[in-house]
């Protein structure tokens, strides 16, 4: 009798643990479930991908084509003796890394065109100068005067706290090189009252009397512009200018019966697109 209890009694154990072995590995399914989804799994290096893994999609390589004008001038400028229209603005098209800029600027006075820069240049940023583009092309004097034709490289961008700064050298036959510094800042006075102090100094190798600029530095067109921003695209101002000639360029101003020095009150839109 003792033996056949201690059968009976080892096969009931034996019963029990695969019991309990069938019942965890029904409840596998539903401890996965309540697991959670499961991440999917890393991409694998190419020909090692294992059957049933996630394909990863290809980087999107964004290269659209943009554009961007800007008439930063577009004013009248007066005095007591008479008054004259002035414009500056520049404009691109291309990708973030590619770009063709136009840049254009000159007065009109009495139907006669003075002063008259128009810049056709490649743009493309430089690797190690954060907020600045390299450019390089083409600058044609072209006005009512003689036409002149030079070569032009410059930079183009943000300096330290948002002053736009763009140094250019120029460079045409017979050894005649000349210089440009432009530079501007913003001043929010509000969300829409903005104040802009600008300045355009520009300097020439050598004196050049048919076009009237001289050696050194030739002339200097600086203002203040109190704009009132009615939209992003759209911004009347009003404000104060001043141009002067230094050197040779006075000399030739002189003799032409033109002011030396001429302090205007302007006022225009800035206009954006």
């Amino acid at each position: 009798m003792r033996g056949l209890s201690s059968a009976l009694m080892a096969s009931l154990g034996i019963a029990s643990a695969r019991a309990q072995t069938a019942a965890a590995t029904a409840n596998e399914p539903l401890v996965a479930q309540v697991a959670g989804p499961q991440l999917p799994e890393a991409p694998e290096p190419a020909g090692l991908k294992s059957p049933g893994a996630l394909a990863w999609k290809p980087p999107v390589r964004d290269n659209r084509i943009y554009m961007h004008v800007l008439f930063n001038q577009l004013e009248v400028r007066t005095s007591g003796s008479g008054s004259a229209l002035r414009w500056d603005g520049e404009g691109w098209v291309g990708t973030d890394m590619n770009r063709l800029w136009v840049k254009s600027e000159g007065f009109v006075n009495d139907s006669t065109a003075s002063d008259g820069d128009h810049e056709v240049l490649y743009d493309r940023p430089l690797p190690r100068m954060r907020y600045f583009d390299a450019q390089v092309g083409v600058r044609e004097d072209l006005d009512s005067g003689p036409n002149r034709t030079w070569g032009a490289v410059g930079i183009q961008g943000l300096a330290p706290n948002f002053f736009e700064f763009s140094p250019t050298f120029y460079f045409r036959d017979s050894c005649n090189v000349a210089g440009r510094l432009e530079g501007s800042y913003d001043l929010r006075v509000t969300q829409r009252l903005v104040v802009q102090p600008q300045a355009e100094l520009n300097f020439y190798s050598k004196s050049d009397p048919k076009r009237r600029t001289g050696s050194g530095l030739s002339d200097l067109d600086a203002g203040v512009r109190l704009r009132y921003v009615i939209s992003r695209k759209f911004a009347p101002y009003v404000g104060f200018a001043y141009t002067g000639k230094y050197g040779a360029a006075a000399s030739f101003a002189r003799q032409a019966g033109e002011a030396v020095d001429s302090p205007t009150f302007v006022f225009g839109v800035r206009v954006w697109r």
